[in-house]
Parts: structure tokens; sequence; C-alpha cells
């Protein structure tokens, strides 16, 4: 995250706050990996928060370079197959899941493409101003076409769903990612991390929106049976 060690943990333990509060409101099994995004982010803010803090000092290398990989891990490996397959896991049409299967099956290629490039190259983390820019020998001739994967893992399947308001947090990290790469360029994996952290509170809204109308249904069938 940008700014600070202080603005991280904080973002963080605010997020993972929000993050519980989303996994209560869940009323289906299908919906606990999407409403655990936001503990997810919250741990991740965390996470970068421990590198902030251990970059200046040599002594801490050894935290410094697990907090770079689990940041990393978290952000390349993870996120482009959380999101399909959560999404995936609530949704009850048939035609989207045909839909979202493939790009579940693009997300889960890209991680593994990271995993290998986070095992055969080397990362270095660095402090530049109020952002960490995270330095890596990965295949440069391969970075946009990854990008592409990634966005398409990661964005598309909010807008395929039929799973009312996603389409919002969808048009959110659009924007979100928009405005990294326009002005955060060089800290795009950073800045866009902190974006998608702070946008995963409009899941709360969606799986409390979803709980308000299973309440309402439940309600509506005590109502018939009662007539009954």
């Amino acid at each position: 995250m940008c700014f600070s060690a202080e603005a991280s943990f904080a973002g963080g333990v605010i997020i993972s706050a929000i993050g519980v509060a989303t996994i209560r409101k869940g009323h289906k099994p299908s919906q606990i990996l999407f409403a655990c995004i936001p503990l997810f982010f919250g741990f991740h803010q965390i996470t970068e928060g421990l590198l902030w803090l251990t970059l200046p000092l040599p002594e801490y290398a050894g935290l410094q370079h697990i907090s770079t990989y689990i940041f990393l891990i978290m952000a390349q490996v993870i996120w482009p197959v959380l999101i399909p397959f959560s999404i995936l896991s609530m949704e009850e049409s048939e035609k989207k899941k045909k839909i979202l299967f493939p790009l579940l099956l693009i997300g889960a290629t890209l991680s593994i493409y990271y995993i290998f490039c986070l095992l055969s190259f080397n990362v270095h983390p660095q402090i530049q101003g109020y952002h960490i820019f995270y330095d890596n020998d990965f295949p440069k001739s391969l970075t946009y076409v990854t990008f592409l994967f990634y966005l398409i893992a990661t964005i598309t399947p909010l807008f395929v769903s039929s799973i009312k308001r996603t389409h919002v947090l969808g048009i959110l990290m659009t924007l979100s990612c928009l405005v990294t790469g326009i002005f955060f360029t060089q800290f795009l994996l950073s800045v866009w991390c902190f974006f998608a952290a702070l946008i995963s509170g409009v899941i709360y809204w969606i799986i409390s929106d979803s709980h308000a109308i299973f309440n309402l249904e439940k309600l509506r069938l005590l109502k018939i049976m009662s007539k009954d």
C-alpha cells in the first residue's frame, strides 16, 4: 500500500473487520469464499505493512523475504483464481457457469505461470517515495499479455455473474485499475491492491443485500405455510 506502514496496518485492520462482518452476513456455504475476500485483503495490507517496517532494516531480511513472497503469492497466485472461483461457486445460472468456468481456467493458468516465476526469478522490493516497487526479472516479453489475462480473470467474472450488484464491484475495480495504470504505473501492483482492498468493502453490501432477500423469501414462505 502507498503512504506508510501505519496506513497499511490501519487499512488492514479496518478491512479485516469488514471481512469478519461480511462472513457473518453470509447465509449460504457457497458465499463463504466470496465473503472472505475483504478479510483476504485485510491480511494482504498487513503483510505489506510488515514490508514497510522491514525494508529499511537489513537485520530483518528474513521477515522481509517472507512478507514479500506472501504479498506476491496472494496478489499474483491466489487472486486470479479466488475471484472467478468464488463467483462460480455462488452462481446459479447454468448459462453463466459455462462462461465463468473458462475464466477460472485462465486464472488457474496465470497462477501456475506466476508460481513458476516466483520460484525461478528474483524479486527485490524497494521503497520509492511513498510507494513500494516490486522490482523483478520476470520475462518482460510476457508482461502485457499476462496483465491482460490477469484483468480478464479478476474483473470479467464480476460482469458475467448474475448475482446482484457484482457489476458495481466490477466497475469500481476497472476504474481503480485505470487510475492506477495512468498515475501509478510503476507501482501498479502495490497501489491497485490498495484500491482493491478498499473496494472489497462493497462485498459486504452484496452479501448483506443477498441476506436481506433471503430473509424476505423466508418470511414469505412462512406466511404461505401459516395460511395452509
